[in-house]
């Protein structure tokens, strides 16, 4: 039975709540519908760097720490006025509307000790807008044993199975988090492969008070610093086989030495680019295809080193298949709301390191 679900994702790049509306039975997508996105403002922006923050010495997933209860409340409402933002301007009725799956925002993400923490609650949520949510969807696979990371690949795999294209075919996606989906016939890999566009949009933030590099302009008018590049690619997370999940900060401690703004930005865009290339060695075989989605691939000086770290590979961004790169993740999370309600797993041993392939997610209902 068909569902027509709305996905909600607000990334670790901290820009905003996309909306994207799909048509799914939980295996495969029938229909994809408008987008919309509901931007944060820089005071709510703000407020999640100090979320983040203060998140930092969580132990119990439910404790609301510091301003955690102010960003939580904020998180919510945002997340309703993007829903209700994208009825009014998509002119869709709330009553075609079956679910929604609610990602929240993730402020700590440490799975080796079991602990992932998302904003936002769900409750509210579907009281607010009258429709279901699904939400929680990370919390059963890291209770299982599994990173809870990446939850994408299962959509991935969805949509990759209508591409003509020679395998292997790995769907990237960067946002503050760089993960990647491994896809070559039934085999499915998952990972995340290092920073996205985290560490990047917090150096420009403090160098220039934007919030990201807009058009890679600020990077393409530097050099990379190639010490500072190979010392930082030996960190040892780059080495270890997948399936493996980062938090957001995970590399935040790395100090780039003294560098002009264009430089910085030049060599953090570099760094995401070439971890993302350390992935390839440990792969079962070296990909054929790589398609971008996500933030990053708004930027073409990080898609043209992509380009150059990963050749002869081809590199292409989600609109040249007809998928939306800003749209993806959001989509993503409607699929996996629909398969959650269904059993459906969401998570395998090797998308996650779960021992056995498993759904989750919990639902809140109006």
């Amino acid at each position: 039975m068909l569902m027509t679900a709305l996905g909600l994702m607000s990334g670790t790049s901290l820009d905003g709540v996309d909306v994207a509306l799909i048509e799914t039975d939980g295996r495969l997508v029938t229909r994809l519908g408008p987008s919309d996105y509901r931007p944060y403002s820089d005071a709510e922006r703000a407020l999640l760097r100090q979320a983040l923050a203060d998140a930092a010495q969580l132990t119990n997933r439910q404790d609301r720490p510091g301003v955690l209860v102010e960003a939580e409340r904020m998180v919510t409402v945002a997340h309703g006025e993007a829903v209700e933002g994208f009825l009014s301007r998509q002119r869709v009725a709330r009553l075609a509307i079956d679910l929604v799956g609610f990602h929240g925002q993730t402020v700590l993400h440490r799975p080796a000790q079991q602990l992932t923490v998302q904003i936002g609650a769900a409750a509210e949520l579907a009281k607010a807008i009258g429709i279901p949510v699904v939400h929680d969807l990370r919390a059963a696979d890291v209770a299982a044993g599994g990173q809870g990371a990446p939850l994408v690949p299962v959509y991935h795999r969805a949509l990759a199975g209508a591409l003509d294209l020679p395998g292997p075919i790995v769907v990237l996606n960067i946002g503050g988090v760089s993960n990647t989906t491994y896809i070559d016939g039934d085999v499915l890999i998952a990972c995340d492969t290092g920073p996205g566009n985290a560490l990047l949009d917090d150096f420009v933030c403090k160098a220039t008070g934007e919030p990201f590099d807009r058009d890679g302009q600020l990077a393409a008018q530097g050099r990379p610093d190639q010490r500072w590049l190979d010392e930082a690619l030996q960190q040892p997370f780059f080495a270890q086989a997948p399936p493996k999940s980062l938090d957001r900060n995970q590399f935040a401690g790395l100090t780039l030495p003294e560098l002009s703004p264009a430089d910085g930005a030049a060599t953090l865009t570099a760094f995401t680019a070439a971890a993302i290339a350390k992935i390839v060695p440990l792969l079962p075989r070296p990909p054929h295809s790589w398609i971008v989605a996500g933030g990053g691939a708004r930027n073409p000086v990080m898609v043209q080193m992509l380009r150059d770290y990963l050749a002869p590979a081809i590199v292409s961004c989600a609109e040249a298949h007809g998928w939306s790169a800003e749209a993806l993740e959001a989509q993503a999370f409607g699929f996996l709301a629909v398969r959650a309600l269904r059993g459906l797993p969401l998570t395998y041993p090797a998308t996650t390191g779960v021992k056995i392939p498993i759904t989750g997610g919990l639902i809140a209902r109006p």
